[in-house]
């Protein structure tokens, strides 16, 4: 809770603070990267920090967690944090990094604002981060206690790889005796490998066959990656490459309520993921599911998920293909059970006029789960 010293000068200079925090950002990334490089290498996505994506999450998250402690005191975001635990955890981040954050943060505030900020404002907003990063750090210390081992990065094995449409799904088994940390259906792994400059580059790919003593996941080809393209084609079956423990936080809930599962192009990977573990534990709760893509061809799970759903009793399946097959879904044409659980991955204005239409439908917000690649600009103004 904000200090009663803090709470009048945070109200009264988040207007400010808000308008600005997006060029702030930038600006603190490259006081950091300056002083740090070594962060860059494994740790935070070049290509995210250059279309500005990375910045903007920052910004949005600093916003919504002080615009919440002034209008919920008590309480903390917790759907935010939680989603930037479960991300910092799979890169490894360290409690003793946000000191390094909050030094570099604070210089690029000091210089965009001036004379604005004065000592006490610097204090309160100071108390505004600081409260953030405590309960992101006991959020990623309890995550990695919860792991069964107690490393960040563990080489794995490729011992299948199969194209399917534009993507290749690749299957790792350990390469080291290292415990394994089971994976619940939903939940993502960092991949990291060496880029031709030298540095290590991570990237989150969903788990689309958890459990067990594999790892599988589906990487979509892209002319434009920078990881995806070197695990697609420069790293045979019998190459090593380092995994993380699998984290995420959108998964397949407990019960045996109705799951609709709408996905759009790979974001089919969460989908393929519970309706493999559905169909392993021969599970009768009714499920929908909602796909959109350019064709047959290159809807990459297309045979795992039409398999599984067969070995569904109480699945259905509808699809759309071909360009723009994405704006034919609409909820309102299906018989969305009000007790309904919602997931639902792809491009963001799909997933967005998806959680409008399930919203408008009397969905509550709780039960309307999405998964987003890379930095989650959404999730600020969705929560």
């Amino acid at each position: 809770m904000l200090s009663s010293t803090s709470r009048p000068l945070i109200e009264a200079t988040l207007p400010l603070i808000a308008e600005r925090i997006e060029f702030i950002t930038p600006e603190f990334y490259k006081r950091m990267f300056a002083a740090h490089p070594e962060l860059l290498d494994g740790m935070f996505n070049t290509a995210n920090q250059g279309t500005g994506e990375q910045p903007r999450a920052l910004a949005g998250s600093i916003a919504v967690f002080a615009t919440h402690l002034l209008k919920n005191p008590g309480t903390y975001p917790e759907a935010l944090l939680s989603r930037i635990a479960h991300r910092h955890a799979s890169l490894g981040v360290t409690a003793d990094q946000y000191d390094i954050v909050y030094t570099h943060l604070f210089a690029a505030i000091a210089a965009d604002l001036g004379e604005a900020i004065t000592p006490e404002i610097a204090a309160a907003w100071s108390e505004v981060y600081w409260l953030m990063a405590h309960a992101l750090i006991k959020l990623e210390r309890d995550l990695y206690a919860i792991q069964a081992n107690d490393k960040v990065w563990m080489p794995w094995k490729i011992t299948e790889r199969v194209e399917v449409g534009n993507a290749v799904n690749i299957t790792f088994t350990p390469a080291d005796d290292t415990p394994i940390t089971p994976a619940l259906p939903g939940q993502y792994v960092s991949v990291k490998v060496l880029l031709d400059s030298g540095v290590h580059q991570a990237r989150q790919f969903t788990l689309t066959s958890p459990g067990g003593a594999e790892r599988r996941i589906t990487s979509r080809r892209r002319d434009d990656g920078a990881v995806s393209p070197i695990l697609q084609d420069r790293m045979p079956v019998g190459s090593v490459v380092e995994l993380s423990n699998p984290y995420g936080d959108v998964v397949l809930p407990a019960g045996n309520h109705p799951l609709v599962l709408v996905s759009a192009g790979i974001g089919s990977t969460p989908s393929a993921s519970m309706l493999r573990t559905l169909a392993l534990a021969g599970s009768g709760r009714r499920v929908q599911v909602l796909h959109a893509d350019q064709s047959p061809e290159v809807w990459a799970l297309r045979d795992q998920m039409m398999t599984d759903i067969a070995r569904l009793p109480g699945a259905s399946v509808h699809t759309w293909l071909g360009e723009g097959s994405g704006l034919a879904i609409d909820l309102s044409h299906h018989n969305i059970p009000a007790d309904a659980e919602l997931f639902v991955c792809g491009p963001q204005p799909f997933m967005q006029r998806i959680r409008e239409q399930a919203l408008a439908l009397g969905l509550p917000a709780s039960r309307v789960h999405y998964e987003i690649f890379g930095p989650d600009v959404w999730l600020p103004q969705v929560d």
